[in-house]
């Protein structure tokens, strides 16, 4: 992985909300370090809860969709546990082939009326992640319909029959996007890196199945950490996760 040139110093992200929805593609798209600000929060009282909009089950090839489903839905609420979080719920959109589209928005506007959020944190939706790396499919169109649905949640003329279904519109304060290539904000997590890396490591078939090659958890989730450290230049701060944050209010 190649480090990025970095900017200006990014400001440190104001904690004044109590709720959080993480909406994101696939199990362990939180964990490669979202998971140590959320340990943080949940720590500090907030109510985290998450939301994926598949199962995963087209990520690992030597076992079949219809186990593999099973098998990763279970190992993300065996994650997500490990730093608090105990709602977790999932859609019904077929991993790897994920369409950005009405039902995408229909389904993450819905999520956002059920749970009420004060922030939304997602994936970025560029073609890009930090660092050059290139960005799947599902994580661009999960991470642009979760920022029209934002907005879709706070209308009620927008799927209409989310009302209906008895959800009443909701307003979104905060919508941060992990991943960011411009960063505007940083989580200090340096004391939460541990748990971040053991929330990453109870994906256990998944990790099983990686190449040789691939960095275990216990060496990529620090590396992440520490370039969102190097982006935020901020005294004492060894460890980070770096955000793109809109202040909707």
């Amino acid at each position: 992985m190649t480090a990025p040139a970095f900017g200006p110093p990014l400001q440190e992200m104001p904690e004044e909300f109590s709720s959080v929805l993480c909406v994101v593609a696939h199990p362990d798209d939180i964990e490669y370090g979202t998971a140590a600000a959320v340990a943080k929060w949940t720590e500090a009282g907030k109510t985290v809860t998450y939301f994926l909009l598949t199962r995963g089950e087209a990520g690992i090839d030597t076992m079949a969709p219809e186990e593999a489903r099973t098998v990763r839905e279970a190992e993300e609420r065996a994650s997500a546990a490990v730093v608090g979080v105990t709602e977790v719920d999932f859609g019904n959109h077929r991993d790897g082939v994920v369409e950005y589209g009405l039902d995408l928005r229909r389904d993450i506007a819905r999520e956002i009326r059920r749970r009420r959020p004060d922030l939304v944190v997602t994936g970025d939706y560029g073609d890009r992640f930090v660092a050059g790396m290139l960005n799947q499919a599902d994580h661009r169109a999960v991470g642009l319909a979760t920022v029209d649905a934002v907005a879709d949640a706070g209308n009620r003329w927008i799927f209409p029959e989310l009302v209906e279904e008895g959800f009443e519109p909701w307003n979104v304060k905060v919508l941060a996007f992990a991943g960011p290539s411009k960063p505007t904000h940083y989580v200090d997590v340096s004391d939460r890196v541990e748990v971040a890396v053991a929330s990453l490591e109870a994906h256990t078939a998944y990790n099983s199945a990686l190449p040789d090659t691939f960095p275990k958890p216990d060496a990529l989730v620090p590396m992440i950490l520490e370039m969102g450290a190097q982006a935020a230049q901020a005294d004492g701060v060894t460890h980070a996760l770096v955000l793109d944050v809109v202040n909707r209010r």
